[in-house]
């Protein structure tokens, strides 16, 4: 197979995002965070990411690391709970049987900072908000303080129920989506099953964001803490891009199938002339597109759940277009002209400023020849 001309494999120092080729640094990223912001180490652990650092997440399963890291790009949200992790504070209201314990045990953090809940009859653990009409996430990270595995629900504005969420003997995070009523002082919070079991558990990190789905923990002890939006862009120039044909590779899963356009390429730094692969407002739908002032080839395919890694291939071509997903040609197309020569010298993670591509990357590259279809099927297998 044709070696890459630009390839990113995550590594990270202070605001640039390296990439392994071209070795003289014109494949690097310039990465962008205003604040500092949490990760999954390489031993499991949340920790903090300073302002300008991005970051390196780690998959963990049953808490333990499994795999290569990813790079890891989010919008900005805001987190409302002001004591994320003091739950003995006197915003958090208990219900009627709640001890609560902070500094109780171990939390995912490796320090001793989770809190111990323990309930009995009707009870709750909750904060009061004002949300409006609009999509809110909240979660918690549990962990059973028994040998066995217990039950516990997540309450969102008073009234919408997460039903009851399986908490095991090993940390995990668990979320419920729902809708806020506008109306004010609506509680937020975790409390007992469905059957008002007594429960005894360990929590830590609570969040509470407007959004469709969790984001990365955002820690806070007294106020409110906004998370910014990340940005990583201008990798390569048209020196190492080819224009006339080539192959665009990532490996990479979305955050989530929340039906936003979310777009990432090489271009000439606008929407004028690119060739860029992303997801669409279609559920589970990987869409590549080749526009130099008009579309030449728009290709898709709908996967099974974008929120799973993936391994995409863009082909261009004068009048060979082809779009690759997991070791299978899903569309193709024979009718079409590429850009002009030294046209292309970007490539972003949102192109032209906009639609960004928020995910978990593992792997980029760009070929400056457009690789046969043996090749394209060993590059995404």
């Amino acid at each position: 197979m044709a070696k890459p001309k630009l390839a990113l494999i995550p590594a990270t120092q202070g605001s640039k995002l390296y990439s392994v080729l071209p070795a003289d640094g014109v494949g690097d990223f310039n990465f962008s965070r205003n604040t500092g912001a949490t990760r999954i180490n390489k031993d499991g652990l949340i920790e903090t990411v300073a302002s300008g650092k991005s970051r390196l997440n780690y998959p963990l399963i049953d808490g333990v690391v499994n795999g290569c890291p990813s790079h890891l790009l989010e919008p900005s949200r805001l987190q409302l709970f002001p004591y994320s992790e003091d739950f003995e504070n006197s915003d958090w209201t208990k219900n009627a049987g709640t001890t609560i314990t902070n500094n109780y045990a171990t939390s995912p953090d490796g320090t001793l900072n989770a809190s111990r809940y323990l309930g009995t009859g009707a009870s709750g653990l909750g904060d009061k908000f004002t949300l409006s009409s609009a999509s809110y996430t909240l979660s918690f990270y549990v962990k059973s303080n028994t040998s066995e595995n217990q039950f516990c629900a997540l309450l969102g504005d008073s009234s919408q129920s997460s039903g009851d969420l399986l908490v095991t003997t090993e940390w995990k995070r668990i979320s419920h989506t729902f809708t806020g009523s506008g109306l004010s002082n609506k509680t937020n919070g975790i409390f007992r099953d469905s059957s008002n079991n007594d429960i005894d558990i360990l929590i830590y990190g609570a969040q509470l964001e407007q959004g469709s789905y969790p984001t990365s923990y955002i820690p806070t002890s007294g106020s409110a803490v906004t998370r910014s939006a990340e940005t990583a862009n201008n990798s390569g120039d048209d020196q190492v891009i080819n224009s006339t044909e080539g192959v665009l590779y990532i490996e990479t899963s979305a955050l989530s199938n929340d039906l936003s356009e979310r777009r990432f390429g090489i271009s000439d730094g606008t929407y004028s002339n690119v060739v860029r692969v992303g997801y669409t407002s279609v559920s589970n739908r990987i869409i590549a597109v080749i526009y130099n002032g008009s579309n030449q080839a728009v290709m898709t395919y709908t996967s099974s759940d974008i929120t799973q890694k993936s391994k995409i291939a863009v082909k261009y071509k004068e009048n060979d277009f082809a779009l690759w997903v997991d070791g299978v040609k899903r569309s193709t197309d024979t009718s079409g002209s590429v850009f002009s020569a030294n046209t292309l010298n970007s490539l972003d993670f949102n192109i032209g400023g906009g639609s960004h591509f928020y995910g978990e990357t593992k792997d980029v590259r760009v070929y400056n020849t457009a690789l046969t279809d043996a090749e394209l099927q060993a590059l995404t297998t």
